[in-house]
């Protein structure tokens, strides 16, 4: 049947068929969750957040600017950044949101993050670094590759997981999914089988907000 459209015909069948099995495939688009509905999915546990550290300058402090902790003199929070970590964690106990297992990138502007949020220890791997790239906006497919994998891993029972990488590896493992991700911006995937949907992106300072709602 197929065989004897013409040939503009043909071609917008077969468009229409592969158009109909991506979006039977596809996983779910951003924002599916918000608000209330967001939160008291989190508060159950089952979430992987993977977020951006928050804001960084691009330079390098000096010894006298640099927070003593930095012994080897990397980029680090800036007063924005550290503020919005610590607002972020509160927002966290405040709403309930159980955390789990922490993951990092092991430098200092991703560690830093983890420490003012206070979110626990976190497990540091290169796999979440930014790979001596910095501020280049270049992925590496086996960093990427790994990303994508490791938010289809279920959390630990009733926690949800927390991951701070860099802008990078976002978009290498989810491409238009992470495209203009903000610094310390969320996003949040559920883990559903061997696959990851994404349900919401959260920019850093909308978490306070939220703490805030009735």
């Amino acid at each position: 049947m197929i065989a004897r459209l013409p040939n503009l015909a043909r071609r917008c069948f077969v468009l229409a068929v592969v158009a109909a099995c991506f979006a039977v495939s596809a996983p779910i688009r951003a924002d599916s969750l918000e608000g209330p509905a967001l939160i008291s999915s989190l508060r159950q546990g089952g979430y992987v957040i993977v977020m951006r550290h928050p804001s960084s300058p691009s330079t390098i402090p000096d010894k006298a600017q640099a927070d003593p902790r930095n012994t080897k003199l990397e980029r680090q929070l800036d007063d924005e950044g550290r503020k919005t970590a610590q607002e972020m964690g509160e927002a966290f106990r405040k709403l309930h949101i159980p955390v789990g297992d922490v993951l990092s990138s092991p430098t200092f502007r991703a560690t830093e993050s983890v420490r003012l949020a206070k979110f626990g220890e976190p497990k540091t791997l290169a796999q979440l670094d930014d790979g001596g790239q910095s501020m280049q906006s270049n992925a590496d497919n086996e960093r990427s590759t790994w990303l994508r994998k490791k938010v289809t891993e279920s959390p630990r029972s009733g926690t949800n997981t927390v991951i701070v990488t860099h802008t990078p590896n976002l978009t290498g493992a989810f491409g238009q999914d992470a495209a203009g991700v903000a610094a310390g911006e969320a996003l949040i995937f559920h883990p559903t089988g061997n696959k990851a949907d994404l349900v919401a992106r959260l920019k850093i300072e909308e978490w306070p907000k939220l703490a805030r709602s009735p």
